[in-house]
C-alpha cells in the first residue's frame, strides 16, 4: 500500500512539473508533505536518514557556493570573463557557445558540476546580454557539458563519489577509464551544437562591433575583493579535490569557504543573500523526500533488482542492461538516489564475475549511465535544476520540455556512443 502511495505521489508530481501548470517548488513540497502525511516516511527518515532523507550535503554545498558566487559577483569578474570570451570568439554566438561548453566541461572534471554551473551561468547571462541573444540555448548546452565532463573524474559528478565508495575504485581508476568516454562525449556534443540549437546564433553586427571595442579590464570593480575571492576559491577548490584525503565533505568545504569569504570581505547579508536560490534549495528538499519514499518502500530497489536478474549471469548483457537502464531511470528519478539504490546490486553482480576487467565494466556502465542519463530530463541531475532556477530568476525561463527534448537527443547519442566503448574496451581488448 505504501509503495502505491509513493509511486502515485511521485508520478503525479512529475506530471505537474512536466506540464508546468504549478510552480515546481510548490509541487515538490506538496508531494513531500503527502508522503509524510500518509506515513510512508517519518520525520527521522526525512531529516536524518542517509538513504531516504534530504541529502543535506547537496543542499549545503549549493548554499555555500551560492553565497561565494554572490560575493564574487561584486568584483566584476563575471563581466570580465564574459567580455573576454566574446572577444576571443570574435562576437560569434556559436563560437561563444563552443568556448563556454569547453570551459564548463573542463571545470566540471575538477569541481562538482553544480559548482561549475553556478560559476559559469552568470558569465553566460552577461555575454548573451552583451550580444543581445537569448541565453537559454547557452545555459542548456552548458548543463549538458557539465554532466558529461563531470563523468571524467571521481569528484566531477555525485554518482561517481557514491560508486567509488561502494566499489573501491580510485581517483586514478576514474581518470583512466572514464576520461576517454567523457572526452568523446564532449567532442560529439560540440559537433551537435549547430543542429541542436539551430536558429539561435543570429547576432546584430553592431552589437558585435560594440563588444569587440570593450576593454575587459575596465569591468573589474574591486581588485582587493577579487584577490580575496581568488585566494578563498583556490582553498575551496583544493578542498574539493582533496576531500577524500582530508575526510571533509565538499558541503563542509563550501560552507567554510563561504563563511571565510563573508568574514574577510566584510560583506553584509543584503549584498550576497539575493544570490541564494531559495526556491531551488526547497525544490531539491522536496524531490529528495519523494524519491526517498520510493527507496523506503523498495520501489527503486525492486526495479534495479529486476534489471539485474534479467541479465542471466552474462557479463556483457549485464553491462549493457545496466548502462541503458541507468541512463533511463537516472533521467527520471535523479541520478544521485538512483546510484545509491543500484550500487549494492552492481556489487553483488560484479562479485560473481571472474574477469576483473569485466567485473569493473559493470561499475563503469553504472557511472556512464547515471552521469550521461542526467541530461535526459530537466530534473535528471542537480546541475539541471540549478541552471533552470537561475534562468527563471533572470527572466529567461527554460521550460521542462524545451530542456528535455534536446536532453533526450544528447543522452541517446552519448549513451549509444558509450555502448561500443564498453564492449570494445572490456570484452574485446580486455582492459
Amino acid at each position: 500500500m505504501m509503495a502505491v502511495v509513493a509511486v502515485g505521489v511521485f508520478i503525479a508530481a512529475y506530471v505537474l512539473i512536466a506540464t508546468e501548470r504549478v510552480p515546481k517548488t510548490v509541487v515538490a513540497l506538496t508531494g513531500a508533505a503527502m508522503v509524510v502525511a500518509f506515513g510512508v516516511l517519518s520525520s527521522e527518515d526525512v531529516f536524518y536518514s542517509h538513504e531516504t532523507g534530504i541529502d543535506w550535503d547537496v543542499i549545503f554545498l549549493l548554499l555555500g557556493m551560492m553565497i561565494i558566487v554572490g560575493v564574487l559577483r561584486r568584483t566584476g569578474v563575471f563581466e570580465y570573463v564574459a567580455i573576454w570570451a566574446a572577444k576571443r570568439a570574435k562576437g560569434s554566438p556559436l563560437k561563444v557557445m563552443v568556448l563556454l561548453v569547453l570551459i564548463t566541461a573542463l571545470a566540471s572534471a575538477f569541481l562538482d558540476n553544480v559548482t561549475t554551473v553556478l560559476l559559469i551561468a552568470p558569465v553566460t547571462l552577461l555575454v548573451c546580454e552583451r550580444l543581445d541573444v537569448s541565453p537559454v540555448p547557452f545555459l542548456i548546452a552548458e548543463v549538458f557539458a557539465s554532466n558529461i565532463g563531470g563523468a571524467a573524474t571521481l569528484i566531477g559528478d555525485p554518482p561517481n563519489i557514491i560508486i567509488a565508495s561502494r566499489s573501491g575504485l580510485s581517483f586514478n581508476d576514474f581518470l583512466i577509464h572514464m576520461t576517454p568516454i567523457a572526452g568523446l562525449g564532449i567532442i560529439v556534443l560540440v559537433a551537435m551544437l549547430p543542429l541542436l540549437f539551430r536558429g539561435s546564433f543570429t547576432v546584430d553586427p553592431a552589437r558585435t562591433a560594440e563588444v569587440m571595442a570593450l576593454d575587459e579590464r575596465e569591468a573589474i570593480k574591486d581588485r582587493r575583493l577579487l584577490i580575496i575571492c581568488g585566494i578563498v576559491l583556490a582553498l575551496v577548490f583544493a578542498g574539493f579535490i582533496g576531500h577524500a584525503v582530508l575526510h571533509v565533505e565538499p558541503s563542509v568545504v563550501a560552507l567554510i569557504g563561504a563563511g571565510l569569504l563573508v568574514l574577510l570581505s566584510r560583506s553584509r547579508p543584503a549584498e550576497f543573500m539575493p544570490s541564494v536560490e531559495w526556491e531551488t534549495l526547497l525544490f531539491f528538499a522536496g524531490l529528495f523526500i519523494m524519491v526517498g519514499a520510493l527507496v523506503q518502500t523498495g520501489v527503486i530497489g525492486r526495479l534495479a533488482d529486476a534489471a539485474a536478474r534479467a541479465t542471466g549471469g552474462d557479463p556483457l548483457t549485464a553491462t549493457m542492461l545496466i548502462l541503458f537502464v541507468s541512463a533511463l531511470l537516472s533521467g527520471i528519478v535523479d541520478n544521485i538516489p538512483y546510484t545509491a539504490a543500484m550500487s549494492p546490486i552492481v556489487a553483488q553482480l560484479s562479485h560473481g564475475i571472474e574477469d576483473p576487467s569485466q567485473a569493473n565494466a559493470l561499475w563503469w556502465a553504472l557511472a556512464i549511465g547515471a552521469d550521461f542519463g542526467g541530461n535526459l530530463t530537466a530534473i535528471g541531475a542537480s546541475a539541471n535544476v540549478v541552471v533552470i532556477g537561475i534562468a527563471a530568476r533572470s527572466a529567461t525561463p527554460i521550460s521542462f520540455w524545451e530542456f528535455t527534448r534536446k536532453g533526450a537527443v544528447v543522452t541517446a547519442v552519448t549513451v549509444l556512443l558509450a555502448a561500443p566503448y564498453l564492449w570494445l574496451r572490456y570484452f574485446v581488448l580486455g582492459h
